[in-house]
């Protein structure tokens, strides 16, 4: 019987290959599949009524109601230009040191991360703005590339992240499902709050991981140009440009860590700042209003039916026996439960290089958090492994999601090869702090 869910895996695995998209692969691959095993007496059908439920559980999910806010406040900030102009300001502020302008990119990375929260905006923006800067003053193309591909995910760990919003619900249902099957009645919760609190230190670690081997990168590097006449600024407009992102960064992520507002309250916040951050730039208009709330109506439609989509997957996995399957494999480890844990971190990151971060969160991660929560692990510390699993997932070839954006913005004498060859270091970089967070769980506070 273990067979059964293991080929139904096999045929949804294989249309994502073949170019279908995820979410009709996921909903349409898995009701066909059942719909042959009920007269072969391996699905039971009454289980298809469970399916309205769970679509209306994920619509009327308050938590889930932070993603299309926290997609509209990114999306406000990228094309209101705001993004755009802290980058090139803060390019401009390090112009002195060797490697300035590297450092300048990570930091600001870093800060639109923690503002925008949408890795395909800020990949972008940094393509457009700093990519052809950093070849002109003598970085190497490869470096380059591989640089402002792996900044741009930041966005991934860094709150208030997308990322963690849709973790956060995953393992939440994950780990209220172990707590039942262990017969545990006076349950503990997770919530995102919870993790964007315990994402702030591996995410500091990551962006410390990414500027100790950029500066060891260029500390040699004899052609790089450390002048430029168009590299000049005034550190009152520094100031001007830093300030209000910077405050609204505070704003959000100080009123859920402060217990102020919960992260939905906080990103209907963020949104609203991030549109009077546009107002007080003179951005707003008809035409810009059109243009964010379509984005981010898209966005946000892609997201809920990827999810939709999964839940369905889910039930029909598990009514043809997948926990059966995934309960066999994880007893069938040697080692326990790390060994376990290292087998299911080893999958996701090979799961990377094929799919989206959002089909290995909707998919993979309600399959094997339950087992793994029901080990003893904290759902936190796991949540926060997987999220720093899942950022690779944008940068691994050949379908890294950022390297895609890059591609799309790049110069044409950039080679594929050369970006595929530029972020292979700060992928090491990830799996080191990977491997860190695993090692020393008080990082997680």
């Amino acid at each position: 019987m273990e067979i059964v869910p293991l080929l139904l895996l096999i045929i949804i695995c294989a249309a994502l290959l073949l170019g279908f998209p995820v979410a009709l692969t996921l909903a349409g691959v898995s009701i066909i599949f059942a719909l042959i095993c009920i007269p072969l007496g391996i699905f039971d059908p009454t289980i298809f009524k469970s399916i309205p439920i769970r679509i209306f559980g994920i619509m009327n999910n308050v938590t889930l109601l932070a993603v299309p806010l926290f997609i509209f406040m990114g999306t406000i900030l990228e094309k209101s230009g705001v993004a755009a102009k802290m980058l090139e300001n803060m390019a401009k502020a390090f112009k002195g040191i060797n490697g300035g302008l590297s450092i300048s990119i990570i930091i600001v990375g870093a800060l639109l991360a923690a503002s925008t929260g949408i890795v395909g905006a800020t990949v972008v923006t940094m393509g457009l703005m700093s990519l052809p800067i950093l070849i002109n003053q003598g970085y190497d193309k490869s470096f380059s590339s591989g640089l402002v591909a792996s900044t741009g995910t930041l966005g991934q760990i860094i709150p208030p992240s997308i990322a963690l919003v849709l973790l956060g619900d995953v393992m939440s249902n994950a780990y209220q499902r172990a707590q039942n099957d262990l017969g545990i009645f006076s349950q503990q919760t997770v919530t995102v709050g919870d993790l964007f609190i315990g994402a702030i230190v591996p995410g500091i670690l990551i962006c410390i991981g990414y500027l100790i081997y950029t500066l060891y990168k260029n500390s040699n590097n004899l052609n790089i140009k450390n002048t430029s006449t168009e590299l000049t600024i005034n550190k009152v407009e520094l100031l001007k440009t830093l300030a209000l992102p910077i405050s609204l960064i505070f704003l959000v992520l100080g009123s859920i860590f402060a217990g102020i507002a919960t992260p939905t309250e906080a990103a209907a916040i963020g949104a609203f700042g991030a549109f009077l951050i546009a107002l007080i730039n003179k951005k707003v208009n008809l035409h810009f209003l059109k243009e964010t709330s379509e984005k981010t109506a898209i966005v946000s439609t892609m997201i809920f039916t990827i999810l939709i989509s999964a839940s369905i997957f889910s039930l029909i996995f598990r009514g043809v026996g997948g926990d059966e399957l995934i309960d066999l494999i994880f007893n069938s480890l040697p080692g326990g439960s790390f060994t376990a844990l290292i087998f299911v971190l080893v999958i996701i990151f090979l799961l990377g290089f094929i799919l989206d971060f959002i089909e290995i969160c909707y998919v993979i991660v309600p399959l094997v958090a339950p087992p793994l929560l029901m080990m003893g692990f904290d759902p936190v510390w796991l949540a926060i492994l997987f999220a720093i699993n899942l950022q690779t997932s944008f940068l691994t070839p050949p379908f890294g999601f950022s390297l895609f954006y890059l591609r799309g913005v790049a110069d044409e004498n950039i080679q594929t090869s050369e970006i595929y060859k530029g972020v292979i270091p700060f992928i090491l970089v990830q799996i080191i702090i990977l491997l860190t967070v695993m090692l020393f769980p008080i990082l997680i506070i």
